[in-house]
């Protein structure tokens, strides 16, 4: 089969990580893959697959010009299926369906967020439906509200989860004495949280809760990797030398190094899709606390603590019942996650669903 993925950009992000995965794998198995991106990013994961970047002008004009230029690349790639994802590129993947020879090959496009913009954003989906052969969301919990929006039909929607790569994110021992040697972090207990300093992962409440847990743990670092105004870590009032051992690491390529070094993972998000770095630090064999938004109850079964979100008190006790954990403990938990991961959630399982999601799509069949 012949596939072309579409995506916004690679920028250094969940979702574009595992588009990059998925396409990577598919070319394993013997598929002919490319990849158009509709911009190009500062920061970038690496492709081993031949890419295409538009760097589409957000103007009527550079729109058109980009889905020119996408319909020449097209023609001459000759795909027999479109799998589009996020927003930008799901839209774009509609238009550009409509502008090829027929046959036109099939597209699906993948939704990766419980949230992709406004009621316009979901009026242009709902216009656009008759374009689609397939939805996917990430999570149940993004299936389910953008089919209650009519944003997406329910026969056309599916659910198909993130994959993890169990192999590149397996714990190392050795791995983990260098990197807290070089992060000096001595005999403290490390909680890390990674993803953009964006609104949706509500940063604000991470420190309202490890401030909170400070008087009783003040050699507890927080370690935060991500892109984005560092400036938003400090808007909490609290004392101020409360977030005094909070760490902005800044964009990280290193995510399983620090992962090891660190003892426990946090995510305080207000809204998700099905985040992968969750899923990573599980893999990782890390105790995990977390929001109940989007995915996450999906992902994390119960093999971690959930909390309601934006409550920091609630937060705050659930990483301070971690830590109150024998070593022994933390470890039994930390296993349990990582089975979690290996029986549901590996990239490799996730990409056999995929191949015969595209086999059904592409007969024309209606997926089970």
């Amino acid at each position: 089969m012949r596939i072309l993925y579409l995506l916004t950009s690679l920028g250094i992000g969940g979702a574009e990580k595992q588009v990059i995965g998925l396409a990577e794998r598919m070319s394993a198995r013997g598929h002919t893959v490319a990849v158009l991106s509709l911009k190009h990013a500062e920061e970038e994961w690496p492709a081993k697959l031949p890419v295409l970047r538009l760097n589409i002008r957000k103007t009527p004009l550079g729109i058109w010009r980009g889905l020119r230029f996408a319909v020449q690349f097209a023609v001459m790639f000759r795909p027999d299926l479109l799998h589009s994802h996020t927003y930008p590129a799901n839209i774009f993947a509609r238009l550009l369906k409509r502008m090829l020879p027929r046959p036109a090959p099939r597209l699906i496009n993948t939704i990766h967020n419980v949230y992709e913009g406004g009621s316009r954003r979901m009026l242009l989906y709902r216009l656009t439906g008759f374009l689609v052969d397939q939805v996917t969301a990430v999570s149940q919990a993004a299936a389910d509200r953008f089919v209650k929006l009519r944003a997406v039909s329910a026969a056309k929607m599916r659910v198909l989860t993130n994959g993890i790569d169990t192999g590149a994110f397996a714990p190392d021992r050795s791995r983990r004495r260098q990197m807290r040697a070089q992060m000096e972090a001595g005999k403290s207990f490390i909680w890390i949280a990674i993803g953009r300093l964006a609104p949706a992962k509500d940063y604000p409440t991470i420190l309202e809760s490890f401030a909170q847990l400070r008087p009783t743990h003040p050699t507890a670092q927080l370690w935060i990797a991500g892109e984005g105004d560092v400036s938003q870590l400090h808007s909490v009032n609290n004392p101020s030398d409360s977030n005094s051992n909070v760490h902005p690491l800044g964009l990280r390529r290193d995510i399983a190094d620090l992962l090891d070094a660190a003892d426990g993972y946090v995510l305080s998000s207000a809204w998700e899709g099905m985040p992968l770095a969750l899923g990573e630090a599980m893999a990782m064999e890390k105790p995990v606390v977390a929001t109940d938004v989007g995915g996450i109850r999906q992902l994390v079964g119960e093999r971690g603590s959930i909390v309601a979100p934006k409550d920091s008190a609630a937060l705050a006790a659930a990483m301070l019942n971690v830590m109150s954990l024998t070593e022994f403990e933390r470890k039994a938990i930390g296993k349990a996650a990582r089975e979690r991961i290996l029986q549901h959630f590996s990239i490799d399982a996730k990409a056999l669903e995929w191949e015969q999601l595209y086999e059904q799509v592409g007969s024309g069949s209606k997926p089970a």
